[in-house]
């Protein structure tokens, strides 16, 4: 066995499991919690190591690629695909792009929707459980700040909640700056946040329907007979039958078909109506 492909592995390995520990260990350091000297030392040979690894089989990869006729952003992107593992990049990517959407939101503006495009939001159902959150949120980070005695903890503890105080926001700014997309050809662009975004074709669509439903389950709950459910604030109130069968990724890199899709629009009729109506 080749020495390169054993060296991806080690590679895909570590950097999955070095990620998390450099992140614990930046928190321990922005709270003025710091580790031992040794522990330190090791932390960073271990970084050091692995992002020697990284550069060396992304360099080979990239090698590779361009020899054999591949330019040079389609060499760095599949030597990105082989040695980072998918579950990290699509992770790192939803993150990025709900944080971007943070300053989309302040400026009213949306992704994707252009001129004479239908932008059919989808954000009602969840955006009193998205607040509440954020105010449970608020509360508890108040509260431990009264609860914790001991100032290392109790900075730590900060940094975590204010993350999470943002990410909930990105969250939901991500979902309301970018809605599902009606064009003028009868294309849909069915969206989810960051997290979720198919395209359907015109010629995919055999009909849509105003249809209101309340299942259970996750925000992408897939059936054994190929339904797929979007489901926002336990709810979806549209379905689209297709005449051939959808391939969709799931946040994490998944790949599946569906036949039929019901998602949820806040106005499902305008929606509808604009795909029964295409120019």
């Amino acid at each position: 066995m080749s020495d390169r492909p054993r060296a991806v592995r080690v590679a895909r390995i570590a950097i999955a499991a070095v990620l998390p520990a450099e992140l614990a260990l930046a928190t321990c350091l922005a709270v003025g919690a710091r580790p031992p000297g040794w522990a330190l030392a090791a932390a960073e040979a271990l970084a050091g190591a692995v992002l020697l690894l990284e550069a060396w089989v992304l360099r080979s990869l990239y090698v590779t690629a361009r020899a054999r006729g591949a330019d040079r952003r389609a060499a760095r992107r599949a030597a990105l695909q082989e040695a980072v593992p998918a579950t990290v990049r699509h992770l790192v990517r939803h993150e990025l792009r709900a944080l971007a959407s943070l300053g989309r939101w302040v400026r009213r503006g949306t992704h994707g929707v252009r001129p004479g495009d239908l932008a059919a939001a989808y954000t009602g159902p969840q955006t009193a459980m998205m607040y509440g959150l954020l105010f449970v949120a608020v509360i508890e980070t108040v509260g431990l700040a009264f609860l914790i005695p001991w100032p290392a903890v109790h900075r730590a503890i900060l940094v975590l909640d204010l993350y999470g105080v943002v990410l909930v926001l990105a969250l939901h700014a991500a979902c309301v700056t970018r809605p599902h997309v009606v064009r003028p050809d009868g294309s849909l662009r069915i969206r989810y946040g960051a997290l979720f975004d198919l395209a359907v074709p015109p010629d995919a669509v055999a009909s849509v329907r105003v249809d209101r439903r309340y299942p259970e389950g996750r925000l992408i709950t897939l059936s054994e007979d190929g339904v797929l459910d979007l489901i926002v604030g336990s709810q979806t109130s549209v379905t689209l039958e297709l005449n051939r069968p959808l391939s969709f990724t799931r946040p994490l890199g998944a790949t599946e078909e569906a036949h039929t899709i019901r998602f949820h629009a806040d106005d499902p009729r305008a929606l509808v109506s604009a795909l029964h109506r295409p120019t």
